[in-house]
């Protein structure tokens, strides 16, 4: 069982869609993609370093600008708890 080695490319790829990039800000989606096949078509150490740093500070404006999605915490699953008890609570004393 070998490491599996993704390229620069496809992992800015895979972020870009979660970040929604290609809607938010399409144009800097396109320049990190284009940055990061740079990366991964040198071998020379300069050119890694100069694209690997305005890559690091377009995925930075990049993740400033996407849509913040609602993830669930704990004071969510408390209050879709409580939600579950009411309406059980009411299906109860509807019976009765």
């Amino acid at each position: 069982m070998g490491v599996v080695i993704m390229a620069v490319a496809d992992k800015i790829a895979a972020e870009l869609d979660d970040l929604h990039a290609e809607e938010t800000a399409p144009g800097m989606a396109a320049v990190a993609l284009d940055l990061a096949r740079a990366i991964d078509g040198t071998d020379a150490p300069t050119a890694k370093a100069v694209a690997a740093r305005e890559l690091r500070s377009i995925m930075a404006d990049l993740r400033k600008l996407a849509p913040v999605e609602s993830k669930g915490d704990a004071v969510d699953d408390i209050a879709e708890q409580r939600k579950k008890r009411r309406a059980a609570a009411r299906q109860q004393s509807a019976a009765e």
